[in-house]
């Protein structure tokens, strides 16, 4: 961990993420760690998941419904507020003027310290064998696009300003990364809420116990990095400006 990153404790938190359960696989045991020191924790699901299945008899609008319900249900099993949903088609999500409007009015509504979102600059691993999601790298530059300059701005959408929602300086962003990290959060208190979380996700997670076992060795291998037993790392951004 960077030395000159102290520890954060937020009192409210905005996860932003294209698909439900992004979140909880990559940041939920942090949340709950910040929702027991007492903040207050809501997430912002971008798409609908509507194409997350390998069941080729599923309806793709009671595929929405089920990972609805789901995502719902994970962020309440962390103690969580609530969850917004914008329902742009899963797989589709394009970078757009409309997309980061709609990120800025929840920023301005929900008014975080932190928002949590993924690395867009994370396209690929060649050593760990995977492309990230492209509706991942567009729904993470996106969010950074709204969390600078564009929630912070007066200027920017003057029509939300308008209809009370002021502009709001987020002071630190989080982001999953898996090839560089700066700061570490000590999850060992609260892996077993953020393996209730992804439990939750019944539709994308057949086998929960083989992915305790995966996501167990990932946060001893992140905790090693910072001294915890377990962890969960970010790209921390503290903003200046």
């Amino acid at each position: 961990m960077d030395i000159n990153l102290k520890e954060l404790k937020p009192k409210i938190i905005l996860g932003i993420a294209a698909h439900p359960d992004d979140l909880d696989f990559g940041s939920s045991a942090t949340v709950a760690h910040f929702i027991n020191q007492g903040a207050k924790a809501h997430y912002l699901i971008i798409t609908d998941g509507s194409k997350g299945s390998s069941d080729q008899t599923v309806n793709p609008k009671d595929l929405t419904r089920i990972r609805y319900q789901e995502q719902r249900k994970a962020l309440k099993l962390l103690g969580g507020q609530s969850v917004t949903f914008l329902g742009y088609p899963d797989g589709l999500l394009e970078m757009s003027l409309g997309l980061k409007k709609e990120i800025v009015k929840v920023i301005r509504t929900i008014r975080p310290d932190i928002v949590i979102t993924i690395d867009p600059s994370m396209i690929y691993s060649a050593q760990r064998g995977f492309i990230n999601h492209p509706d991942h790298r567009v729904a993470g530059q996106a969010t950074l696009d709204a969390v600078f300059p564009l929630a912070r701005d007066h200027l920017v959408f003057p029509e939300l300003s308008k209809n009370g929602l002021k502009p709001h300086k987020v002071k630190t962003v989080l982001l999953t990364n898996f090839e560089y990290t700066n700061y570490y959060v000590d999850i060992s208190d609260t892996f077993d809420k953020k393996i209730l979380a992804l439990k939750a996700h019944a539709s994308q997670i057949p086998d929960i116990d083989q992915t305790k076992i995966w996501l167990r060795q990932m946060a001893e291998m992140t905790g090693q990095k910072a001294g915890y037993k377990l962890a969960e790392g970010f790209v921390r951004i503290d903003l200046r400006i």
